[in-house]
């Protein structure tokens, strides 16, 4: 029987492959990452659509139930993801730093 969140997960997943496939279009991603996103949201609907697939994590890891798992889980990509977008940013700031260090003292010696 199919529940609802299955539902909204399944209408998610395929909302986030056309989005995906509109940023791929646009020339936003190149073929690497929209392969990527691609297989990450074909995941994300097999997983709605077929839970039992869990199973196995869930015996192996000793979660009591598969939503265990999808949190651990969810926090676990939100801290790595959270991570990633921070040091990306701070190298940018460094970048950005040093460029309007060197235009300054470019100008000031004119």
């Amino acid at each position: 029987m199919v529940l609802g969140i299955q539902i909204g997960g399944t209408l998610f997943g395929l909302f986030m492959m056309y989005y995906s496939f509109l940023n791929y279009k646009r020339r936003q991603f190149t073929k690497k990452e929209f392969a990527f996103w691609s297989s990450i949201w074909i995941v994300f609907v097999l997983i709605a659509v077929y839970p039992p697939v869990l199973d196995p994590f869930i015996v192996y890891f000793r979660f009591l139930r598969a939503l265990d798992l999808l949190v651990i889980t969810g926090f676990m990509l939100l801290i790595l993801i959270s991570f990633y977008t921070y040091t990306i940013t701070r190298k940018n700031q460094v970048q950005l730093e040093t460029l309007v260090r060197e235009m300054s003292l470019k100008g000031r010696k004119k």
